[in-house]
């Protein structure tokens, strides 16, 4: 069966794989106006402001591809006991997203991003957060919710943006429950320590974050990027490295063979958030029951979708069909 009909037999069941995302919660805070003058104050832009919109940010934008594709998706993560958790809390249960993990602290901050445009042009960002890792209290609420769902989910996701909620104790708690109970962790990892994603069944960086936490100066091979793989297989025991490449495509890594997915994308518009689309469409078909070989395919002509559209964007399966047909 090709991979269009096996794509068409898994719409046709109506199953709805779950899948458990935890991650890193943030507000996306667009401030939209115009510039024409400067400020007496300073050497600054004035900006007459137009609108304000909020959307969901880092784990949040992997949540959103996931429901876009169809997914019964579930939430864990940590958020403040302010206006943004509760506007997180909110666009999440109004996708139909199960939040009863989420855990809020009173100690920290919802992390929130305010980007203050004028026109097109990016002028500032201001960001609001603590990035110390969530305390004892807080891990120990957070691991005694998550067991129940771990079974419910058919694979777990962490996604990582280096925010406080994976320290190297949690990480590890979480992986070790999952593969108690039988279910493949797919990560999308941030920052040097790869040693506590150790268990995982994918791990999902890019060319850059690869490069920094294996210290291999240029990553610009597949030889390269061999050598740095054995660095975090060695660490890690994981079964599959994918890294993107940019407008190169991504490659898949075992440790006794490799396969290059070149870039399906014929223009690039914008490559926010196509990471996270790549990683939520390898979940949900390898949830869905296809190889991981078969859901890196799909998650690359994804991520040729989402780079030809404007900002955080999502994609369905019926577009993912359509760029397989069109190449």
């Amino acid at each position: 069966m090709n991979l269009i009909n096996k794509i068409r037999h898994i719409q046709a069941s109506n199953s709805q794989p779950a899948i458990l995302v935890i991650g890193d919660l943030m507000i996306d805070h667009y401030i939209l106006g115009s510039a024409s003058r400067l400020s007496p104050e300073a050497p600054v832009p004035i900006v007459n402001v137009k609108k304000d919109t909020y959307t969901l940010g880092g784990a949040g934008n992997v949540v959103q591809n996931l429901v876009s594709l169809g997914a019964k998706v579930m939430v864990s993560g940590v958020i403040g006991d302010d206006t943004a958790g509760a506007q997180i809390i909110d666009i999440l249960t109004s996708e139909g997203v199960e939040t009863h993990t989420i855990i809020k602290d009173t100690g920290r901050p919802t992390t929130v991003k305010t980007r203050v445009m004028a026109g097109s042009h990016q002028l500032v960002r201001v960001d609001r957060e603590i990035t110390d890792a969530v305390s004892a209290e807080i891990e120990d609420e957070l691991i005694g919710k998550l067991s129940g769902y771990i079974a419910q989910a058919d694979i777990v996701l962490l996604s990582d943006y280096n925010k406080g909620l994976f320290s190297p104790s949690l990480t590890q708690r979480v992986i070790i429950e999952a593969n108690k109970q039988g279910k493949k962790v797919v990560i999308d990892p941030k920052g040097l320590n790869y040693e506590k994603y150790k268990g995982a069944f994918i791990i999902k960086p890019n060319r850059k974050e690869l490069a920094d936490a294996t210290k291999v100066e240029k990553i610009n091979s597949i030889e390269t990027l061999q050598e740095a793989a054995k660095v975090i297989f060695a660490q890690t025991g994981t079964e599959y490295l994918i890294v993107t490449l940019s407008e190169e495509g991504m490659v898949i890594l075992s440790e006794l063979a490799y396969k290059l997915l070149p870039v399906k994308a014929t223009e690039v518009f914008d490559v926010t958030g196509a990471g996270d689309t790549v990683l939520a469409t390898i979940a949900y078909f390898i949830a869905a029951g296809l190889t991981v070989e078969e859901a890196s395919e799909l998650a690359n002509h994804a991520a040729a979708i989402v780079i030809r559209k404007v900002g955080s964007a999502t994609t369905t399966i019926n577009e993912i069909v359509g760029d397989i047909e069109k190449n």
